[in-house]
C-alpha cells in the first residue's frame, strides 16, 4: 500500500470508447474548432445541467476570467481574496486592473462581507469573490454591498461546479460566474473553462471577445483574443455530464468517511456542511491548529513519505506572491485569517478511484501523529 502514490486528486474519465466513437465524427468532419457541432451540444446541454441560462465556453478558466473582466469593461480596482489560485488575481493584473485584497471569513474561507466597505475607493469598480473549496461565498451580503456602491460582481467559480444553494445554482448569483475545467477539478474537459451569464447580450459580447472579436466574416468589432474550446474538449465534456452526478456520490462517501474518522480528532478542525448547499465534494481540506503534536508542515511531509500526496490548498497567499506582496492591501495586519488558514490547512486526497482502504489508511496514520 505504501509504495501507491495517492495524489489530491485523480482525474475522472469518460468511457474510452464512447470517446473514440466521438473522435471518430470529428475525424469524419474535420470540424476542429470555431463553434462546431460538439462545442455547440456541450454549451446547451452543459445550461441545462447546471440550471443556468447561458454558457460560454473557454479553452481554459484563466482565459474565461479574463474575458469576464473585459466583457464588463472592469478597471481600475478590484476587492478580492488573498486565499485562492493565483490566476484570481492573474486575470486582474493581465487586464491592467489591481487587486486590493481584503481577509476571509474563518469559517469556510470565503471572502468576508463584512471587511469589504472598508476596501472600497473611488476607484473600485468590482468585486470578485471565490466559492472556495466549492462552499458558496455569502451572495446575498455581497450583492447588497455592491448594489449599494454602483459595483459589478464576478465569481470566480472555479471549485462550485454543480454546487447549489437552496435548490438553485449558485453560478446564477452575481453579474457573472466564471467555471474551470482544469483537469483537477470535479468536472473536467483536460483543459476548458466557461463563463454564465444572464442574458443573451452579454452572451454575444463575450463571444466576440473569446474569438478576436469577429462578429463575422469582415467584422471585428473589438480587440478580442483566441479563447475557444475546441471539438476535442467540447466532446470530453458532454460524456463528462453522464456521470457527474454518480461520481459526485462517491466523492460524498468519501467525504463522510473522512468527517467519521477525523472529526474528533485533537488538533485537526473540520469544515461545517453548509445548510440547503448540495455540494461536488470536490475537497477536504483540514486545518491543523495548536493542539495537534507536530506542525502542518510537519504533517504533509510525513504524508508525503508515506506517498500521500495532499496539497496546502492555498499557501502560500496570493498576496505573499511578487507583484501582489508590494501591495498596501496585502500587509500581513489586512490578511489575518488568511494567513492563519494558510498555514493550517492541507486538503486531503479525494477522488471517485479513491480506495476505502486508502483512506482508512490516511485517517490511521494522521491519528498516529495526533
Amino acid at each position: 500500500m505504501d509504495k501507491k502514490k495517492i495524489f489530491v486528486t485523480q482525474s475522472d474519465m469518460p468511457s474510452l470508447e464512447e470517446f473514440n466513437k466521438s473522435l471518430e465524427q470529428i475525424w469524419e468532419s474535420k470540424w476542429l474548432t470555431n463553434n462546431g457541432p460538439f462545442h455547440t451540444h456541450f454549451e446547451k446541454d452543459l445550461a441545462n445541467f447546471l440550471g443556468v441560462p447561458y454558457v460560454s465556453l473557454f479553452s481554459n478558466g484563466t482565459l474565461a476570467l479574463m474575458i469576464a473582466l473585459r466583457a464588463l469593461d472592469i478597471k481600475g480596482e478590484v476587492i478580492t481574496t488573498p486565499y485562492s489560485f493565483v490566476a484570481t488575481a492573474h486575470a486582474l493584473w493581465w487586464n491592467g486592473i489591481k487587486p486590493v485584497f481584503t481577509d476571509i471569513e474563518a469559517n469556510y474561507c470565503n471572502l468576508d462581507p463584512d471587511k469589504i466597505e472598508q476596501a472600497i475607493t473611488p476607484q473600485t469598480t468590482a468585486i470578485m469573490p471565490v466559492h472556495v473549496y466549492g462552499n458558496p461565498c455569502d451572495v446575498e451580503k455581497i450583492q447588497a454591498i455592491a448594489d449599494k456602491h454602483d459595483l459589478k460582481v464576478i465569481y470566480d467559480a472555479a471549485h462550485a461546479f454543480g454546487v447549489e444553494k437552496d435548490g438553485k445554482s449558485i453560478l446564477n448569483f452575481g453579474d457573472l460566474s466564471v467555471l474551470s475545467f482544469h483537469a483537477t477539478k470535479s468536472f473536467n474537459t483536460i483543459e476548458g473553462g466557461a463563463i454564465v451569464c444572464h442574458d443573451s447580450e452579454t452572451k454575444k459580447q463575450i463571444d466576440y471577445l473569446k474569438n478576436f472579436g469577429f462578429e463575422d466574416e469582415t467584422i471585428v468589432v473589438g480587440p478580442g483574443i483566441n479563447a475557444k474550446m475546441n471539438e476535442l474538449q467540447a466532446a470530453f465534456g458532454l460524456l463528462q455530464l453522464k456521470s457527474f452526478k454518480e461520481q459526485t456520490e462517491k466523492r460524498k462517501q468519501i467525504s463522510e468517511l473522512y468527517r467519521k474518522l477525523l472529526g474528533d480528532v485533537e488538533g485537526i478542525n473540520l469544515m461545517k456542511n453548509m445548510n440547503g448547499v448540495a455540494q461536488n465534494y470536490a475537497y477536504f481540506p483540514v486545518f491543523i491548529n495548536e493542539n495537534f503534536s507536530i506542525s502542518r508542515n510537519a504533517l504533509y511531509m510525513k504524508l508525503q513519505e508515506k506517498n500521500i500526496y495532499g496539497r496546502r490548498y492555498f499557501y502560500p497567499l496570493i498576496s505573499e506572491f511578487p507583484p501582489y506582496n508590494e501591495l498596501a492591501s496585502s500587509v500581513q495586519e489586512n490578511v489575518k485569517v488568511a494567513l492563519t488558514k494558510s498555514r493550517q490547512v492541507i486538503c486531503l486526497p479525494i477522488y471517485t478511484e479513491l480506495e476505502i482502504e486508502e483512506v482508512n489508511l490516511i485517517c490511521e496514520l494522521i491519528k498516529s501523529w495526533s
